[in-house]
């Protein structure tokens, strides 16, 4: 019997998909999704190759518990650094910042594009964990172009190209060059949308 880390079976599992998680993320980032295996990420995770398929059947199960991980993590940093804030143009320059520091799942991999490698069900079901994200932009939208703070516009062409800007934005590591970046990013993004934005020093 494999020995139990932590004080519960739950605690056990829970730290184990941790473990499993963050040996996928590190792989894909030095591999590319394709290039691994089970195998690699159970070795890597420091588990037992025959316990991963207590947590997870296939590499592409594990992807998916692991988006839908980071995405609640996202979705509860996002509503805290919302909460409050009724500005739709603070709203939507608070969404951007917090979208620029986002895990680049599907675009920081070495390799083919992960959803070229990723089965058309699977590909299905990460699209429904992005949806909840993209509802919190489009509720932003809604309310700027009630109010009139962002013009008339089709969320639905906007959404898409917003996302698109910010999906493969990289960013410096040295501050405050960083910083930079990410306001030149709000500003773009406001300008975009229509909504006025100042002008950067």
């Amino acid at each position: 019997m494999p020995k139990i880390i932590g004080g519960s079976l739950r605690e056990h599992r829970a730290q184990t998909r941790e473990k499993l998680f963050a040996a996928l993320c590190s792989l894909m980032g030095e591999r590319g999704f394709d290039a691994i295996s089970l195998a690699d990420i159970a070795a890597t995770a420091g588990v037992g190759r025959t316990s991963v398929y207590n947590h997870f059947a296939d590499k592409e199960l594990l992807l998916l518990g692991y988006i839908a991980h980071e995405t609640t993590l996202y979705l509860d940093a996002l509503g805290v650094a919302l909460h409050g804030i009724e500005d739709p143009v603070e709203q939507l320059r608070t969404y951007v910042r917090q979208q620029t520091q986002v895990k680049r799942v599907f675009h920081t991999n070495p390799g083919p594009d992960l959803r070229t490698v990723l089965s058309v069900g699977t590909q299905r079901r990460l699209r429904e964990h992005i949806v909840g994200v993209e509802t919190i932009l489009r509720n932003i939208l809604a309310a700027g172009i009630e109010s009139g703070a962002f013009p008339e516009q089709d969320i639905n062409t906007t959404v898409p190209l917003v996302h698109a800007c910010l999906s493969g934005r990289g960013l410096p590591d040295d501050e405050p060059a960083r910083e930079q970046a990410i306001e030149a990013t709000v500003t773009f993004v406001l300008r975009a949308v229509g909504a006025e934005a100042p002008a950067l020093a």
